[in-house]
């Protein structure tokens, strides 16, 4: 069962799903699920497996359903910060445990390091932070240069120049920027140009989510436990690096969870990975067993 609500926020209209009862029946913190740039659709499968706690996911603003009045287009950490503190005050259910997966899970450290109060645990999943890499300027050089792509070329380009750049093992060294650039068709995308150039992912909406600079003094003075995750197939790769980095600052080791950047996906966006192991990962590290 669930219900669709939207609440207004400075400059936005948040729309967001309930799973379960508010306040929740079974004495545990709402559990809030944040993607970035993925809306609320994608934890469909996730929160299908956590059927004994009440799941929040929502749509960031200016995404999926949620609409934004402030006349920015821009994707900030900060901001959706703010959006969030709005969001828990509504649900009126206390402190929450927070999921955030990619983008989400650096809009999650935003959250903890402006408002620690608002969170019990945050586990924080793939944040793709290039300032904690030791080759921070080459990922940076590695991503404008999809980004160049997608503004010459349209979205085929675009996305297989980022498909390139999440495969890439290692640090961003001369031998990758030798590289032809990526033909779309290799990873079965178009290759004609639309003229479309809004995609939150490509274009540069989301540089702001990247560029997020980690505040480790805050972070670990929060109350907050905070537990920074990788994937298991994503090993030596941008993600997964950026993962284990940002771990390493904060003092402990990333938590390895099943399947790729998206385990928790079922096939209903045609990259299947492993909701019901993930799941059962997650359910072990929000009850502090790990």
């Amino acid at each position: 069962m669930v219900e669709t609500h939207v609440l207004s926020t400075s400059g936005a209209e948040i729309a967001y799903d309930v799973y379960g009862p508010l306040p929740p029946a079974d004495g545990h913190p709402v559990l809030l699920m944040i993607g970035q740039p993925m809306d609320a659709s994608g934890f469909r499968a996730l929160a299908a497996r956590f059927e004994d706690r009440t799941v929040v996911a929502y749509d960031p603003r200016g995404l999926g359903r949620s609409t934004r009045r402030d006349g920015l287009d821009t994707s900030v950490p900060a901001t959706q910060a703010e959006d969030l503190h709005a969001l828990i005050a509504e649900l009126g259910a206390g402190p929450v445990d927070v999921f955030g997966s990619s983008g989400g899970a650096i809009a999650g450290l935003a959250l903890v390091t402006a408002h620690p109060e608002d969170v019990v645990t945050l586990v924080a999943h793939e944040p793709p932070i290039i300032g904690v890499l030791p080759d921070a300027e080459a990922a940076q050089r590695a991503a404008k240069q999809f980004r160049d792509a997608y503004r010459a070329k349209g979205w085929g380009h675009g996305m297989a120049g980022f498909m390139s750049l999440g495969m890439w093992q290692g640090e961003f060294t001369d031998e990758y920027f030798a590289q032809p650039a990526p033909d779309p068709a290799m990873f079965g995308m178009p290759t004609e140009d639309d003229g479309s150039r809004d995609d939150p992912l490509l274009s540069a909406r989301s540089v702001a989510v990247t560029d997020y600079e980690l505040d480790v003094d805050a972070l670990m003075a929060a109350p907050t436990r905070v537990v920074i995750g990788v994937a298991e197939e994503t090993a030596g790769t941008f993600t997964a690096r950026t993962s284990v980095a940002t771990a390493e600052r904060l003092g402990q080791e990333a938590v390895v969870f099943p399947s790729h950047h998206g385990g928790f996906l079922d096939g209903e966006f045609g990259w299947p990975g492993k909701p019901d192991e993930f799941a059962v990962v997650l359910r072990t590290v929000l009850d502090g067993g790990a």
